[in-house]
């Protein structure tokens, strides 16, 4: 059982070490929060073409 116990507990050392570097960024340096607002504008930015593009087919 010791094997796991090491295991996990490397996986939560390597853990906050992932933490502390990125510090809720991404690896372009844009904050997660801020990447999702702008991935949901794009997305809407997108529905409202492809609607447009059907209201114009019909």
């Amino acid at each position: 059982m010791t094997r796991g116990n090491q295991r996990e507990q490397a996986r939560q050392r390597n853990q906050k070490k992932q933490d502390k570097h990125s510090k809720g960024k991404s690896e372009d340096g844009v904050s997660l929060v801020k990447r999702r607002e702008n991935d949901a504008e794009i997305m809407r930015q997108k529905q409202l073409k492809a609607k447009e593009k059907e209201a114009a087919n019909k």
